[in-house]
């Protein structure tokens, strides 16, 4: 009886604490609801006098009242329920629905041409380059191998298709893997490394829902079509992880290996598929930090805009300053994809690709799975963006997988400052798919 109390005693600090933080969320978030509910009405406004065709916000409850989700009804899965469906104290009372939108058209909602960026959107060469090219294809770095040798013992060489996650681009892998390739892979291999749509110098058309069947075309366009892979590799990092599952199922036989890390996975047997990620990865509490600033770009859309007006559209200033303070020319690559994105690409992709492709991997796994594909799961015991138990439900659900966990990694980490012995160990592995 004794130990009992004294054990309750023990955990009684950390049970305070966590009240603690629940009360404070409780308050903070509320304001934030509030915040976001008047910015809703801020921007309505704004974007009917500054653009021409104004696209509409998620803050109705009826779907059906949503412009941008007119898309056919068997892709209807694939548009996540999160973008409409998320609580919100004055979205609960409908006080939104007041006013009606004179702007319900669905051209939001994809179809036609690229549409160019929004107001609130960096404008910087760098951000609508893609503009000007006259193309919808993604932005590639390609490392090809030596021509000497392909002409010389006439091999078609392998391919590597790489795969960045959330808030990055091909300089994730370009700046990680590719200056530490073996003279042999170098001659063997030749390497994609590619800005998925809505990010880096890629398209960001605001006329684009985003989803993971988006994605997966443009890089089916930009990459297998154009250069006529027959068979290739993947290699994926975090939300990039969805996207190559999805470009696998699509290309079971053509696909060799499949090396995924920190996948974001998470079974579809439990109720509101879509919200497990969101409530998991974006929880709504103020601590952690990194939680609390996931949870107000992940949960308010107009919060989100505004802290992407402020950061992603100024990013040149902030770079700059930023140099300033550090003394250093040229920014980590980490710090600058941090905002090489609009809000409406990386809103979107949260949404659709994250969340909404929680429902979907499942069916990608079945495909790889009875294709016998060589999968490879690698994560980091520390990691707090991706919980490594996704890395551990994927292995139950592909038995034949090969499952690494990194101690004292985390998200990042796990490439980065490993990045000789992880450009190795994808070397061992493509060599072992190949056999």
């Amino acid at each position: 009886m004794l130990r009992v109390a004294k054990l309750s005693l023990q955990k009684w600090p950390g049970r305070a604490f966590d009240a603690l933080i629940s009360a404070i969320s409780g308050i903070v978030f509320a304001l934030l609801d509030l915040l976001d509910f008047i910015l809703c009405f801020f921007y309505r406004f704004v974007d009917g006098v500054l653009e021409e065709n104004p696209v509409p916000c998620y803050c109705y409850h009826n779907r059906g009242k949503q412009g941008i989700l007119d898309v056919e009804e068997e892709e209807e899965e694939e548009v996540s329920e999160t973008l409409y469906g998320r609580r919100n104290f004055f979205r609960q009372m409908d006080l939104l629905s007041l006013k009606e939108r004179s702007n319900g058209g669905g051209e939001g909602g994809g179809g036609g041409k690229l549409r160019s960026s929004r107001w609130s959107d960096c404008g910087c060469e760098s951000c609508v380059s893609w503009q000007g090219k006259g193309e919808e294809k993604l932005h590639l770095v390609v490392r090809e191998p030596s021509q000497a040798r392909s002409i010389r013992q006439n091999v078609s060489p392998e391919n590597v298709v790489f795969i960045h996650g959330f808030l990055s681009s091909s300089s994730f892998w370009t700046q990680t893997v590719f200056p530490y390739l073996s003279e042999a892979t170098t001659l063997h291999f030749r390497m994609f490394a590619l800005d998925l749509l809505g990010f880096g110098r890629s398209p960001k058309p605001s006329n684009c829902l985003y989803r993971v069947k988006e994605h997966r075309e443009m890089i089916e366009t930009s990459v297998i079509e154009q250069f006529r892979l027959k068979s290739f590799h993947i290699v994926a990092h975090s939300m990039g992880c969805i996207i190559a599952l999805a470009l696998a199922s699509k290309y079971p036989e053509s696909v060799k290996s499949i090396t995924l890390v920190a996948p974001p996975y998470f079974p579809s047997n439990e109720m509101k598929q879509c919200y497990t990620p969101l409530n998991k990865l974006a929880g709504r509490k103020v601590w952690p930090p990194l939680l609390l600033v996931s949870s107000i770009m992940s949960w308010y859309e107009h919060l989100g805009r505004t802290v992407c007006f402020l950061f992603c559209r100024n990013h040149l200033i902030w770079e700059w300053i930023i140099g300033l303070i550090t003394r250093r020319r040229d920014l980590n690559f980490l710090v600058r994809d941090m905002t090489q994105h609009t809000h409406h690409s990386a809103w979107h992709t949260m949404h659709n690709v994250i969340c909404g492709g929680a429902k979907l991997q499942d069916k990608y796994l079945e495909v790889v799975k009875r294709a016998g594909i060589s999968l490879r799961i690698i994560h980091g015991d520390k990691d707090q963006v991706v919980p490594v138990e996704c890395s551990h439900n994927m292995k139950s659900k592909v038995p034949f997988a090969d499952l690494q966990i990194l101690n004292d990694a985390d998200h990042n980490t796990v490439i980065v400052g490993r990045e000789k012995s992880f450009s190795r160990d994808l070397e061992k592995f493509w060599l072992y798919s190949g056999i």
